[in-house]
């Protein structure tokens, strides 16, 4: 397998591709009915005959392997599929089914084993590889960007996808002052420190102002009810014709994002070990293979945090302590209010979860 080198998208795009996502396959290639078929799949899981026509589809086994040349179509395959799965065995109004058919399991586990993560749908799937300009020369920010596939028609989940992928976006700027303080080994100079510092604390304050958003075009109601549940985990599920032992994967959930777990790798800060920090790292093998790498990579950096200035650093953390305190806020109204339920999509006790993070941030201040 062709290794994918990721450190020039991070620097413009942060963890989104450097090219914009693929938004079809080419005329006359034989995964072009998978665009056929997203297209359709909001008006299918309308359905209640949906499963029927599903077990019926035929689809195309990934033949290209994995390579730079290929990589685009491979995600927007990944994509497709990954919908159609996760739509099959999580499909509202429907009991949640425990089998997914061979003829959508095996393609999608072929894939996936491309692509080294689990077969099910997950956070770059459902944001990093789908979104799409309208401007092609304007920014990837809300206003400028629409989803390539969904689950359902209606755009609270097109505004629900697009908050993150700005986020995402705007994590270059991260990227950029992280690894050019690594490439100027500036770890001893505190004036680099800082300016690297107050940069990052910057952008964060940036993506809390865009994750406040939410409530602007996505109800409540709509999210919990209508397309919140295709992104749930999969419990006992079994692959036929792959895997007959009924096993476990983890839902779509913004915990997959690379994002903070760089941003903690990168000052330090300490979560005590627990069944908590133990979901956080198993949701690493649900990023892609080059962020994961990342992450291990600033893991091995210095710390900052003894040679920033102390005002510097705890404006820092204080910026991450409240961009956790809004996806909190958001997880009380959108979730928890609806349901008690300790499990997130992800299949995390999310609120315990969400609390411990802010207060161990704000406890690593100097």
């Amino acid at each position: 397998m062709e290794r994918i080198d990721v450190n020039s998208s991070l620097m413009v795009r942060g963890f989104l591709p450097l090219e914009d996502p693929l938004l079809e396959f080419p005329n006359g290639s034989p995964y072009k009915v998978l665009d056929q078929w997203g297209e359709e799949l909001p008006n299918w899981l309308e359905n209640m005959g949906f499963r029927k026509e599903a077990n019926e589809l035929e689809i195309p086994i990934w033949k290209e392997g994995l390579t730079p040349k290929h990589l685009p179509q491979l995600r927007l395959y990944y994509v497709r599929l990954g919908f159609l799965a996760s739509g099959y065995i999580n499909q509202v109004g429907e009991e949640t089914a425990k089998v997914l058919p061979k003829n959508i399991a095996e393609p999608l586990c072929h894939v996936c084993h491309l692509l080294e993560r689990p077969p099910i749908l997950s956070y770059d799937g459902y944001a990093l590889y789908n979104w799409r300009r309208l401007d092609a020369d304007g920014p990837v920010a809300l206003g400028n960007i629409d989803t390539i596939q969904n689950f359902v028609n209606l755009y609270d989940e097109h505004w629900f996808i697009l908050v993150h992928v700005e986020i995402e976006a705007l994590a270059g700027k991260i990227f950029q002052a992280i690894l050019g303080l690594a490439e100027s080994n500036g770890f001893n100079d505190s004036e680099c420190i800082d300016h690297t510092v107050r940069t990052i604390t910057e952008v964060v304050n940036q993506q809390r102002k865009v994750l406040e958003r939410i409530p602007e075009k996505m109800s409540p109601d709509l999210y919990f009810k209508c397309f919140r549940p295709y992104i749930r985990f999969f419990e006992n599920v079994v692959y036929e014709g792959v895997e007959y032992a009924p096993i476990n994967f983890r839902g779509e959930t913004g915990a997959q994002s690379s994002i903070m777990p760089s941003l903690v790798a990168f000052f330090k800060i300490p979560h005590q070990p627990s069944e908590l920090t133990n979901h956080l790292k198993d949701m690493r093998q649900y990023m892609p293979r080059e962020h994961r790498e990342l992450i291990e990579k600033i893991e091995k950096m210095p710390t900052v945090r003894s040679v920033a200035s102390t005002n510097v650093f705890n404006a820092a953390m204080e910026a991450i302590a409240q961009f956790r305190e809004v996806h909190f806020g958001w997880a009380k109204r959108y979730i928890d209010e609806k349901v008690k339920d300790p499990r997130g999509t992800g299949g995390t006790p999310y609120m315990k979860w969400l609390n411990q993070l802010i207060d161990e941030t704000r406890g690593h201040c100097k």
